[in-house]
């Protein structure tokens, strides 16, 4: 009887041991960090689109930044916004780069959000209305009953446009929008399906040089002059459960919007690594700007301008959808 106690006694110790010996083994170093630094979470995968916006996400992880505070980023390239904010919603995304009034339109429709980081805002020249070389039309006054191109309806672009219409005065209704990605644009203008379309880079840059695309209007201006753009969105209930996380995680992509806000060497140089954009182009093209702070007021202008024109209901109080003081 003593030894089949004893017999069980050495068995359940190296079953413990065994266990113990397989739980620790199995850390990878996003868990030790974890420990270490006491993260709830530290492998995030976010959402982002293949454009400029997203330039400081790349340079964080390209300059180590993201892991010097424990964390382990996996950027997931997504098409659209739309789309990223679907994902966001399914669970298959921990965050996501998204414009404000896609955002903001998901929120109002009851999708709970927060925005952690902003990422991107319009400059002069970043986004334009774009027209045929020999095009008859000369004004943004001119466009009355015409076809634009937008990448999306009821978004930036067809937000951006309609503020200009207005200050000619025309009203959203007195144009026709047409959804067409980016790439496409510029051969829609050529084969004349289109009157005029809303570009931003690199896609200004290449109508211009490809098919003589001439420049009707700055459309960050006046109302959308220095717009937000976009930002880094999670959903509440991500920000409630992770508040170190998402600390650590503005803390690194702080470090490179400042870096991108100051050294623009460093957006040329990240850009061809996750767009189309070749070296020779990104050292020309026309830059919006990298806000290095999570400003509500700032956010707030987008809200007021889309309930303006009718994007949304009823008013949305951005200082709300900011996560605090976390971690």
């Amino acid at each position: 009887m003593r030894f089949r106690l004893a017999s069980r006694a050495v068995i359940a110790g190296i079953a413990a041991a065994l266990a113990l010996s397989a739980c620790g083994g199995s850390d990878t170093p996003a868990d030790t960090a974890a420990g270490a630094g006491g993260l709830e979470k530290t492998q995030i995968k976010i959402g982002a689109l293949p454009i400029p916006d997203s330039a400081a996400l790349y340079i964080a992880n390209k300059k180590g930044y993201f892991k010097e505070e424990g964390l382990n980023v996996v950027i997931e390239p997504v098409p659209g916004g739309a789309q990223a904010q679907q994902a966001l919603v399914g669970g298959s995304l921990d965050a996501t780069q998204t414009n404000y009034v896609s955002a903001f339109i998901a929120i109002s429709g009851g999708n709970k959000m927060k925005i952690i980081a902003d990422l991107y805002q319009a400059a002069p020249n970043s986004f334009n209305l774009m027209v045929p070389k020999d095009s008859s039309i000369k004004t943004p006054a001119d466009l009355k009953g015409k076809k634009i191109a937008v990448n999306s309806k009821k978004n930036i672009g067809t937000l951006a446009v309609t503020s200009v219409l207005k200050t000619h005065g025309l009203a959203e209704s007195d144009v026709e929008f047409l959804e067409f990605p980016f790439p496409e644009m510029a051969a829609k203008l050529k084969a004349g399906l289109v009157d005029a379309a809303w570009m931003t880079e690199p896609h200004l840059t290449a109508a211009q040089k490809n098919i003589g695309a001439q420049k009707l209007a700055d459309t960050m201006v006046d109302a959308t002059a220095d717009f937000p753009i976009a930002g880094v969105v999670v959903m509440e209930e991500f920000a409630t459960k992770n508040p170190k996380t998402v600390a650590a995680f503005q803390r690194a992509l702080g470090k490179a919007q400042q870096l991108a806000a100051s050294d623009r060497k460093a957006v040329e140089e990240i850009l061809p690594t996750f767009t189309s954009i070749d070296a020779a182009t990104a050292a020309v093209i026309t830059l919006g700007s990298y806000p290095t702070s999570l400003n509500e007021t700032r956010l707030q202008r987008v809200a007021d301008l889309m309930q303006e024109y009718g994007y949304l209901t009823s008013k949305i109080d951005a200082k709300a959808l900011l996560p605090g003081n976390l971690g």
